[in-house]
């Protein structure tokens, strides 16, 4: 069942969204529409499937990795390198 929403929006703010709409050759309805999608699924809480997605592919990668003071050391040697 679809609903409606009512937005205010000042002449400025409805102009820029009408040109962004025309520029992608969207009525303003289904622009503010994908806008709307797009800005939910980015929240950082979205769905506990993309955050699992997210880690996932994360671990897929190799980090190096070493113990911290040994790390340190040679990110102080790189810095001193540079001086």
């Amino acid at each position: 069942m679809s609903h409606r929403l009512q937005v205010l929006l000042d002449e400025d703010e409805l102009a820029e969204i009408r040109a962004a709409a025309r520029r992608r050759r969207l009525t303003v309805s289904e622009y503010v529409r994908q806008s709307l999608r797009d800005a939910r699924t980015s929240e950082p809480g979205s769905s506990l499937e993309r955050k699992l997605l997210v880690v996932r592919e994360a671990a897929s990668f190799g980090y190096p990795t070493a113990d911290p003071e040994e790390m340190g050391a040679e990110i102080a040697l790189g810095y001193a390198a540079d001086t």
